[in-house]
C-alpha cells in the first residue's frame, strides 16, 4: 500500500463534512499550526503479513480531530455532529463514502477497503503549545502489502 496516497485520501474524504459557519481543514499529515477545525492523520500501525506471500496488511490509522476552545460549549457540539455516525457533518460518513461501489478498490484505488472502527480520546489536545478540544478517530485500511 502507497501510505502517501492512503493518508491524501483519507482527508480529501473527511474535507466532504459540511459544518455550520465553518470548514474542515483536513491534511494527511500532522501540521506544525492548527487551523481549526482540523483534521489530520496523527499516528499508525501497521499489521504486516495478514496473507501469505504479501498479499495483504493492515494499516490502524489514527486521525485527529481539534476544535477551538473559544466558546467550550460550541466546540463540544461541534465535536458532536462530526463525531455522530450519520449526518452532514460527519466524519465516519464522510470517510466511508470514499469506500467505492461494492467491488471496487477504496480510496481512489490505493487500499482494497477501510471502515471507521471507533472514535476516542475526547479531551483536550495540546498542539504546538496551544490545547484544543478533540477526539481520536480509529480507520482500519486494508490493502496489498507489496503495492
Amino acid at each position: 500500500m502507497d501510505i502517501t496516497n492512503v493518508r491524501a485520501q483519507l482527508a480529501l474524504a473527511a474535507s466532504a463534512v459540511t459544518l455550520p459557519g465553518a470548514s474542515l481543514t483536513c491534511t494527511g499529515y500532522m501540521p506544525d499550526g492548527v487551523t481549526t477545525p482540523c483534521f489530520f492523520i496523527a499516528d499508525y500501525t501497521i499489521d504486516f503479513d495478514k496473507v501469505m506471500n504479501r498479499a495483504l496488511d493492515h494499516i490502524d490509522f489514527t486521525a485527529r480531530v481539534l476544535v477551538s476552545r473559544a466558546d467550550d460549549l460550541a466546540g463540544q457540539e461541534l465535536l458532536d455532529d462530526m463525531l455522530s455516525g450519520s449526518g452532514v457533518a460527519s466524519l465516519k460518513v464522510a470517510l466511508e463514502a470514499a469506500r467505492g461501489a461494492p467491488g471496487t478498490p477504496a480510496l481512489s484505488g490505493f487500499a482494497h477497503d477501510f471502515r471507521v472502527t471507533r472514535m476516542q480520546g475526547l479531551r483536550l489536545y495540546e498542539h504546538n503549545g496551544v490545547q484544543y478540544l478533540g477526539a481520536e478517530i480509529s480507520i482500519l485500511v486494508i490493502g496489498d502489502g507489496s503495492a
